[in-house]
This record gives structure tokens, sequence and C-alpha cells, in this order.
């Protein structure tokens, strides 16, 4: 069994933050004021700035990507109501004056204006099994994450997955770096044995700059590391971050989500013995990565680390409630928060660099 493979650099940068070598990164708590934008989609994973008080977010629960305007408070589906040119979004992405959407159900990328215009499509190249871009930089170059094959009995997922970079043509693809291979278990049931991936498992994040610079948050090490237009990387500094078990209330947590002819079946999966240091991470406007902490379930706030491109924690930024950041914008977030009858949708401003509160 994998323990914390990260809790020993975590508490090391937590003994630097706190043994006077250098001066804590600022915490900011947002206001709990906010415009609210209401929607029916069921969960909103994803989001992207468009500029103003404009943003696209993608529910692929209800197939749909939604444009979401604070100033006449509402959302209407990109491409329209009747819109043909979406059926199974799964990726979400801005590069420049245009905004792309990754779909899989008709294996190819879309790109449309920031008003929401269609312009035209990319298919998915065979050459890379499928999978969808998830960025583009400012030369015109494609970034996928490519996962090993998984196999019949999932001995595949025990492989590292690869960030791949190919041309504006999806021609030459370049393997950039290789994620940390997922917190695997061996399962034994009637069907047979297989290798199943642990729940409350982490995994790797990434993202790209208009320039080509690449960060990678390494969810072992509890770092961002940094990849410059030339090739050359920068190590990052151990984050702070307490170490949170997986408690039983969580488990219980989890199961809720199944009906309960599934529940059986769902307790037989592997749990991980611990939370990993973070659930999520995506690139501000600023060039800044910013990464979703884990937290307890009797936690009231939610807490983002906000890292330059040095490695360095910049700051903190704390989110009241039950509410989630999905995109960061120039001087606000976009959050999202459930609600009875749909994800509710909240622009908070976002106090300026070298604000302290």
């Amino acid at each position: 069994m994998r323990l914390a493979p990260y809790a020993l650099p975590a508490a090391t940068g937590l003994a630097i933050a706190c043994g006077g070598q250098k001066a804590p990164a600022p915490v900011l708590r947002l206001e709990s004021a906010a415009d609210t934008v209401p929607s029916s989609y069921a969960e909103v994973p994803e989001g992207v700035w468009l500029g103003g008080d404009r943003w696209a977010v993608l529910a692929p629960a209800d197939q749909a990507v939604g444009i979401v305007d604070f100033t006449s408070r509402k959302v209407d589906p990109l491409g329209g109501a009747r819109g043909k040119e979406l059926r199974n979004p799964s990726t979400l992405f801005r590069a420049g004056d245009t905004l792309y959407v990754g779909d899989w159900g008709l294996r190819r990328t879309t790109l449309w204006t920031l008003g929401g215009r269609f312009v035209r499509s990319v298919p998915a190249a065979d050459v890379l099994r499928g999978v969808l871009a998830r960025a583009r930089d400012g030369a015109g170059r494609f970034y996928f994450e490519v996962s090993p094959q998984v196999g019949s009995a999932g001995q595949g997922n025990r492989d590292s997955a690869a960030v791949v970079r190919t041309g504006p043509a999806l021609e030459h693809p370049d393997t950039l770096v290789r994620l940390a291979p997922l917190d695997i278990a061996e399962v034994e049931s009637d069907a047979g044995r297989r290798f199943e991936r642990r729940v409350f498992s982490g995994a790797d994040s990434w993202g790209v700059l208009a320039d080509g610079s690449l960060w990678v948050a390494r969810v072992y090490d509890n770092r961002v590391d940094w990849r410059d237009p030339k090739g050359t990387w920068t190590r990052g500094e151990p984050l702070p971050d307490r170490v949170l078990e997986v408690t039983r209330y969580d488990r219980e947590l989890f199961l809720r989500h199944f009906p309960p002819e599934l529940r059986s079946t769902a307790e037989q999966l592997p749990f991980a013995p611990v939370k990993p240091p973070f659930e999520a991470g995506f690139t501000a406007p600023s060039g800044e990565a910013w990464l979703e902490k884990s937290r307890a379930p009797v936690d009231s706030v939610r807490r983002y680390h906000v890292v330059d491109r040095g490695g360095h924690l910049a700051r903190e930024i704390q989110l009241l409630g039950r509410g989630r950041i999905i995109a960061v914008g120039s001087g606000a977030v976009l959050a999202t928060q459930p609600s009875r009858d749909g994800a509710r949708l909240l622009r908070l401003t976002l106090p300026p660099p070298g604000a302290t509160r």
C-alpha cells in the first residue's frame, strides 16, 4: 500500500513557512457577496473567462456548454438551443480570441468566437487514439493528455500518462513530460482479477501559457514544476498542506452518490488511505497556476494555492461555503455552487496582487 508520498515534502514546506526563513504567502478570503446567475445544469466542473462579464461553462452531464452573462444574468447554450455542432462536449479551453470545445461523441474539437459563433472543427487525430486537445499556445500548437491503454483487466492503469504537443495540423506529436502513474490496487472479484484506481487518490494537473510555457502540479511531491519555452525545467517548492486521512464519513458520502442497487459493488472499490494535496488545477490569465486543495467534509472553507512561474506559493485564496472556483478572469473568479434546481454560478471580485485580508 502506497502511503502519502507527498506527506514529507508537504510537512517540510510547512516548517519552512512557519520557521521564519521565509515570509508566508498572503491569505485572501473572498467576500461572500457575489453576482449570481442560476442554471439548470446538474454539475459544472469547468469554466473559461471570455472577457468582461461573460464566461463559458462546461456541463457534461447535460451535454451542453453554456455562455453565462452576468450583465443580463442569463445562461444561453453555445450554438443555440437547436445547434447541431455539439453532441457530447467534454473539454473546454480558450486560446487568444478563440473558444475550443472538445466533443468525444463527434470525435472533434470545435472552434468558436468569443461571441459564440461557430467557426470550424478539427477532427481528432488517429495517431493520438482520438484524444481531444486540452490546450493551445500562441504559436498554434495543441497539447494533449494521452493516457496508457487500459487493457481488459485494467493493468494499463499502472503506466504513466504523457503530455503531448503537436503542430497546428496535429502533426509531429512530441512527448513533453510524463505524469505520475495513478494509485492502483489489485482487486479480486467473481469476475476475476482487475486493477482499479483507488477512490480519493490524486493525479497530476497541468496547464499551458500562450508563450508555450508548461506547468505540472506533482501530486505525490505537492509542488508545481515549470517548463519554459526553451524546454528548461524549474523545480517548484513544496507547498504547505496538512495530511488528510480518508475517514469513514468520506466513504459514506462517496457511496451516497450510487443508487442502492449499486452500492454493494461500490463498497468493494479500493480506497486511498489519505487524500491528495489537491483535487484540480487550472491556469489564470495572469499566467499563474491555481490548485484546488483537498479538504475534510466538515471544513467550511475551500482553499486554493496560487503558484507563480518560479514554483513559489504566491497567494492562498479562501472561499467560504459549499462552492468551488472553476475559472479565473481579470479581477474576478467564477464559482459554482450546488442548489436544489441546478448549479448556481457566482462571480466574485478577486483582490489585486499584493492585497492582504
